[in-house]
């Protein structure tokens, strides 16, 4: 079974969990509804998604 684990900046239960898997994929759920099924990305797109985050290509 996977271990997902939350942000420590998550403070209002509306989080995301990550787990990384047996399979070398990241598997990402909503932490309010975790029996829907995750998003599961591979390596590289999961460090594509990281830096997009952390160069503000989401931010409003």
């Amino acid at each position: 079974m996977e271990r997902y684990t939350k942000s420590s900046f998550c403070n209002s239960g509306t989080c995301v969990e990550v787990a990384h898997l047996s399979t070398g994929e990241i598997a990402l759920r909503d932490a309010k509804n975790p029996s829907l099924p995750p998003h599961v990305f591979t390596r590289d797109e999961w460090t594509a998604f990281v830096a997009g985050v952390r160069n503000g290509e989401f931010d409003f």
